[in-house]
């Protein structure tokens, strides 16, 4: 073998070792986004529905216009608006799941029309 296709060789090894390395490392990053967009997701749910609860308990006639659950309500509402900025994030999987539940209903629609 000649100087220059040793270099290429090296080069060439070299080159498939970091596309690996690159890979691994997307496919991780990948992943952990996708886990922090699945719990973020379930974090804005029971936010909404702790917002929703403290304001049905507030519209009740015995709790009606009682101050601290009427700023609880608002802190909880104001909290759901802060958790709606991050929407970008936990819609990513929520994408991803409609999208499963679509393919799987064109299964099932295939499978009943056969």
């Amino acid at each position: 073998m000649t100087e220059l296709e040793i270099i290429l060789s090296a080069v060439t090894a070299l080159s498939v070792a970091l596309n690996i390395c690159v890979f691994l490392y997307a496919r991780s990053a990948i992943s952990r986004l996708l886990y922090v967009s699945n719990e973020l997701g379930d974090l804005k749910d029971m936010v909404d529905s702790f917002s929703n609860h403290t304001e049905s308990v507030y519209q009740m006639e015995m709790f009606y216009g009682d101050q601290t659950l009427e700023e609880l309500m608002n802190h909880a509402q104001s909290f759901n608006e802060q958790l709606e900025t991050f929407e970008f994030i936990y819609s990513l999987t929520d994408g991803a799941i409609i999208e499963q539940e679509e393919t799987e209903l064109g299964t099932e629609e295939r499978t009943a029309e056969a």
